[in-house]
């Protein structure tokens, strides 16, 4: 089938190239030059493990191009899918202008009958209103149908997720819609729930605040297993252990982050309130996920007393490992507190320095080139990212660089024995402090 995909972000990148990798005849679109160019030169502007094979191995194929033109995509195309932007607004709404922006371009240039699909992140009843700019602005009157095929594509894994998906979401009132889509999603030979468009846009934010609650509730019951003395990851694979319950998002840490939960579960909430249901169970998963960071804080305070002056290695500046996104970064938050307070922060991440560094909140950071050159002569090293890279680093030398070997692991990512043993009073979350054995 021949599609294409307006807007070449993580979302539209991602899912053109793996529509191509299947046989599909893609043509990505975006309004930014500079990233068309970028990607007809063969460079691709995130990284996400895999994506760089699979885009140049379907341009070569010919399978898959990129253009500047809404008009190129909707002349060549069956199926037209929406990529773009929905950022948080300051009211927690979504600002869906960039959407809005499309489906009148869409609308513009529309001649024969074509499938818009809306893949972005959206509230209830938006693809109402998308067909409703369609049909307002259509000059020529072509017939059309919109779709919701929600993405549950997770940074890091995202080749992976899309190429392998559990479900696939389809949301639409027009059994020709229904049949062209499941056509499209044939190769991948997944479980395909067909639903109204109303439903298929709730079941994204449910999905995600569902997630966003696991992760609280555990950093709730953390804070729980340092007052008894317990250990949450003991707790954590317990309860996990229950089929019901499932050990995945049961990892304690400095809480979640990212472009999707902090601003998918704001939307939610504002969604709900202005359908007279409020949703008061995602305010307090918000409140648990923000207290979780004070209180990692409050224990850098606590154990190194000033932070003024004091020189503080970070490791990780992304929301999460295997991506460059530092998007809401819990990290960035961190970092920016510890310069607030005076610290001198040396920080370090294997893929996110280059996006850390155009960042203001940050600016007064030092950057260094590895995980042990941000270590060296450090008072404290804070594991704020859990990379694999920080988790087989050489201990031993990373204690030799230190001026003092204090490490607050917010990952866990370490072994609480091993680092007594090697000499580190070492601070994670939701288990037993350890000093010096």
């Amino acid at each position: 089938m021949d599609l294409a995909i307006i807007g070449s972000g993580y979302v539209g990148l991602v899912t053109g190239a793996c529509f191509a990798d299947v046989g599909h005849t893609v043509i990505c679109v975006d309004n930014d030059l500079e990233k068309i160019k970028l990607l007809q030169g063969g460079k691709v502007p995130i990284y996400e493990p895999g994506l760089e094979e699979v885009i140049h191995r379907n341009v070569s194929a010919q399978r898959l191009r990129f253009s500047g033109s809404i008009q190129d995509g909707v002349d060549n195309a069956q199926v037209i899918f929406i990529a773009v932007p929905t950022p948080q607004q300051a009211n927690g709404d979504v600002d869906l202008s960039f959407l809005e922006k499309v489906a009148r371009e869409i609308a513009g240039v529309l001649t024969d009958y074509r499938v818009i699909v809306d893949k972005s992140t959206v509230p209830v009843k938006t693809g109402e209103k998308v067909a409703e700019s369609i049909k307002r602005y259509n000059r020529h009157g072509a017939n059309f149908d919109v779709v919701s095929n929600p993405e549950f594509l997770r940074e890091g894994c995202a080749v992976a997720d899309l190429m392998h998906p559990d479900r696939i979401v389809i949301g639409a009132q027009s059994e020709h819609a229904i049949d062209l889509m499941k056509k499209l999603y044939e190769p991948f030979m997944a479980p395909i729930l067909v639903t109204d468009i109303n439903s298929a846009e709730l079941i994204k934010h449910c999905a995600n605040s569902f997630l966003a609650l696991k992760i609280s509730y555990i950093n709730a019951v953390s804070a729980i297993c340092e007052a008894s003395g317990a250990d949450v990851e003991k707790v954590a694979d317990g309860i996990g252990m229950d089929h019901r319950i499932g050990r995945d998002f049961l990892n304690a840490g400095i809480g979640y982050g990212g472009s999707c939960f902090p601003k998918d579960i704001a939307a939610f909430i504002t969604i709900s309130e202005r359908l007279g249901v409020p949703f008061d169970l995602l305010k307090e998963v918000q409140r648990i996920n923000t207290a979780q960071k004070e209180r990692f804080l409050k224990t850098i305070r606590e154990t190194l007393w000033v932070l003024r002056e004091k020189r503080i290695a970070v490791w990780g500046l992304t929301f999460k490992p295997d991506t460059d996104d530092v998007r809401s970064s819990v990290a960035i938050a961190l970092v920016a507190d510890l310069l607030r307070e005076g610290a001198h922060v040396v920080a370090y991440d294997p893929k996110g320095m280059e996006k850390a560094r155009a960042l203001k909140a940050i600016a007064a950071a030092e950057f260094a080139p590895s995980a042990l050159d941000a270590v060296h002569n450090a008072e404290a090293l804070i594991l704020a990212t859990e990379w694999n890279e920080f988790a087989n680093v050489d201990l031993a030398m990373v204690k030799g660089k230190m001026r003092t070997p204090i490490v607050f692991d917010g990952r866990n990512l370490l072994d609480p024995e091993t680092m007594r043993h090697l000499g580190f009073h070492y601070h994670s979350i939701g288990r037993a402090n350890m000093k010096p054995g």
